[in-house]
């Protein structure tokens, strides 16, 4: 494992038994998925909260790279312990509730978050996998809140 300087990708800031247990868990519980996903995802999510730790705007993931991120926080333990290394605290991951009276929260401009995320994770130096990122603004999570924001 590295530290997050030293990586240039998400998957070098765990083992390989965790990751490979990871992924192994996005393949049982999405088995659509192209067999080669679980990985470029989970690498991804891990290159997320990397960058979310030293994030002073929102970030927020597409909807595929989220997957990474709830597989991750299934293993609570290890979450725990990946967030304290990398961030020095919790990374939480809480969606806004609803905002109006249908249940249906209002979502913020597409494509606003996850440019930024992009922008973050080049920026860290981490490998981006551009398909994961790129055309996703309209079905990203992250207009329903489900993002790390540092002043939540």
């Amino acid at each position: 494992m590295l530290t997050i300087d030293q990586a240039s990708t998400g998957r070098a800031l765990v083992s390989d038994e965790l990751f490979a247990q990871l992924t192994a868990r996005i393949a049982r519980d999405h088995p659509v998925l192209a067999a080669e996903l679980p990985a470029r995802i989970m690498d991804q999510a891990l290159a997320f909260l990397a960058v979310c730790a030293t994030a002073t705007e929102p970030l927020g993931p597409s909807e595929l790279v989220d997957i990474g991120w709830h597989t991750l926080i299934l293993h609570t333990r290890e979450y725990a312990d990946f967030c304290q290394r990398i961030a020095g605290r919790f990374i939480h991951h809480q969606p806004d509730p609803p905002s109006d009276e249908t249940g249906r929260a209002e979502p913020e401009p597409l494509g606003a978050p996850i440019a930024r995320t992009v922008a973050a994770i080049t920026a860290a130096g981490f490998s981006l996998d551009r398909p994961l990122w790129v055309g996703t603004a309209d079905c990203s999570q992250c207009h329903a809140g489900c993002h790390d924001s540092p002043t939540k």
